[in-house]
């Protein structure tokens, strides 16, 4: 028997297959693009296929994410807020504050010593700090998205963008490549500055995170300039960051599809 967790968020579509000992047997991550009908068919093929299995073998699919009702033959549809703490303690049991940075937006959930969600900080009305917003930003330094979390190493300045608008930002950095600032130093900025957004998301939800577990998940967390601003800016060494963070919420719905098909 296999289990299914489905993730669709505005940038990927993550999917996480879970035998009857809730091992990963497969997981997928494939760009969402325009047509999220056709990017869930897609990663639903593509994990079956990577674990080898036929659909009559998964006895249950949860989805979750935006746009979780868009999955059929689901057996159900969960909050990404519930899935990413499920998957997040799966994983690094010991979690108590997760940062969950994906492409249009951003979480802080706390959890207590259980697991069980007690409250959560979301930033949904604005895209600053994300992974489009990042995106933008890679474009305007005309750098690689893949080449952006190395570029601040050697920053020295303590520049921090004034503005975290998408639009404004963009211009900013524009002006500050044309008046000569290095890209490392103004890559280093950006990291604060979502830094900064992050650390006040995280106190919304606790105001002393000493002791506790801070773990991260969503595609952002592969971006090491931004983890370590973030690190920088909690006054931790480092963030707790699984091996494939961009799958946690698949993780969390495959989770909980086998234990409601167990019950």
């Amino acid at each position: 028997m296999y289990f299914l967790g489905i993730d669709i968020g505005s940038l990927s579509c993550d999917a996480v297959l879970l035998d009857e000992q809730q091992r990963i047997a497969a997981s997928c991550v494939v760009p969402t693009g325009v047509r999220n009908i056709e990017a869930i068919a897609r990663v639903r093929t593509d994990v079956m296929d990577a674990a080898g299995i036929e659909e009559s073998r998964i006895k249950s699919v949860i989805s979750t994410g935006y746009g979780r009702n868009r999955v059929e033959q689901r057996d159900g549809a969960v909050t990404e807020i519930t899935c990413h703490a499920k998957g997040i303690r799966h994983l690094i049991r010991d979690t108590r504050v997760l940062i969950d940075i994906g492409g249009q937006d951003s979480k802080a959930i706390l959890m207590d010593t259980e697991g069980k969600v007690v409250d959560f900080a979301m930033n949904d009305k604005c895209a600053a700090g994300t992974g489009r917003f990042l995106e933008a930003m890679a474009r305007a330094l005309e750098v690689d998205i893949e080449d952006l979390g190395t570029l601040d190493r050697d920053a020295v300045s303590g520049l921090v963008l004034s503005s975290m608008c998408t639009v404004f930002a963009e211009s900013e950095v524009v002006s500050l490549i044309a008046g000569g600032t290095e890209q490392r130093e103004i890559a280093r900025g950006l990291n604060r500055a979502i830094a900064s957004r992050t650390h006040s998301l995280v106190k919304r939800v606790v105001k002393e995170t000493h002791g506790m577990t801070i773990s991260m998940s969503g595609g952002v967390a592969r971006n090491q300039g931004v983890t370590r601003a973030i690190a920088e800016s909690l006054g931790i060494q480092a963030l707790n960051i699984p091996e494939k963070p961009d799958i946690i919420g698949a993780l969390g719905a495959a989770l909980i599809a086998a234990e409601r098909y167990e019950r």
